[in-house]
């Protein structure tokens, strides 16, 4: 077995798992992440998860032939350095393929969370088949990838297919991604989604007996009738329609993946976000893209990294 140590790193949780050439987790594992003690603890905490990874799936060292690590950007993919990433306060010019690769003694290989996840979903979920796909992660911010025509896209720099800050309203929410105003990650993320309830928060709703209000909260209260979470659900699902039609204009896919913790509430989000494409999006491609939940579901992350590593180190699935 070739297998790959998949390395995920998010804002609120990493997550590591050991990887088969076909796309498997044969292991995997999750803890928050402590995101206020800057990338030295975090790493050490990421690297210490991923030996337990290894042990959990029963393999041996020799079996793991390479290292896959996925963050959220920006990032300096050739040289497997993070830049500056918004969701990790105080990472700036974080070497961390080179500090994985003294970890673990293998090659390591970083990039895009939403590029791997892009190219798990293409080569091993719901993408298998296509051709032109983008997928979209609605978590605590929302990330992207696109594959065009079988090829992963990168952009001029390798940071391209931003997909969760196409603007949706310029004068709109201000986002705590990038600092623009009216960003889909500003509405349809899972933070922002819980903070436009927070805001719009009255003694009258059932949301506000809560101790703690999430997105998954909004969207059960909406399904049971509450006036003020179907109403921060409706803005979710509009601006979510809004964002999809413009990238379904712009790339014209076949599919469209949603994955993260927001695709949890299934129809309640992906149907509006399928009626709002078919209505709006130029034809043919609005009335042919197909819009559909991550098959991979909370493994995307670690298959994705480990799809990183399989291409650009051991030459699996290279198009």
């Amino acid at each position: 077995m070739t297998a790959v140590l998949a390395l995920d790193i998010g804002g609120t949780k990493l997550a590591a798992g050991l990887v088969d050439r076909a796309g498997r987790a044969r292991s995997f594992l999750v803890e928050p992440t402590p995101a206020a003690a800057g990338p030295g603890p975090v790493l050490e905490r990421l690297f210490a998860l991923g030996r337990k990874a290894v042990a959990d799936s029963g393999a041996d060292w020799a079996d793991v032939a390479a290292v896959g690590i996925g963050c959220g950007g920006p990032l300096d993919v050739e040289r497997g350095v993070v830049l500056a990433p918004p969701h990790l306060p105080g990472w700036l010019d974080v070497p961390v393929t080179e500090l994985a690769e003294r970890a673990f003694d293998r090659p390591a290989a970083l990039d895009n969370d939403g590029t791997a996840a892009a190219d798990a979903e293409f080569r091993f979920g719901a993408g298998v088949g296509t051709r032109h796909m983008v997928y979209l992660t609605l978590s605590t911010g929302v990330g992207g990838g696109a594959v065009l025509d079988g090829r992963i896209y990168r952009g001029a720099t390798g940071n391209g297919a931003e997909l969760g800050h196409v603007v949706v309203d310029r004068r709109g929410r201000a986002c705590r991604g990038c600092g623009g105003r009216g960003c889909l990650e500003a509405y349809v993320s899972g933070t922002s989604i819980a903070a436009r309830a927070r805001e719009s928060l009255d003694a009258g709703s059932s949301l506000a007996g809560l101790d703690t209000l999430t997105a998954a909260d909004v969207a059960e209260h909406a399904a049971a009738g509450d006036p003020l979470a179907a109403r921060v659900w409706r803005q979710t699902t509009d601006a979510l329609g809004s964002g999809l039609t413009s990238i379904v204009n712009m790339l014209e896919p076949e599919l469209i993946v949603l994955g993260g913790g927001v695709t949890r509430a299934g129809e309640a989000l992906l149907g509006p976000a399928r009626e709002a494409v078919r209505a709006a999006a130029m034809t043919p491609g609005g009335r042919t893209v197909r819009v559909e939940r991550a098959a991979l579901g909370d493994r995307v992350g670690v298959v994705g990294a480990a799809a990183v590593a399989q291409r650009s180190l051991i030459g699996i699935g290279v198009a």
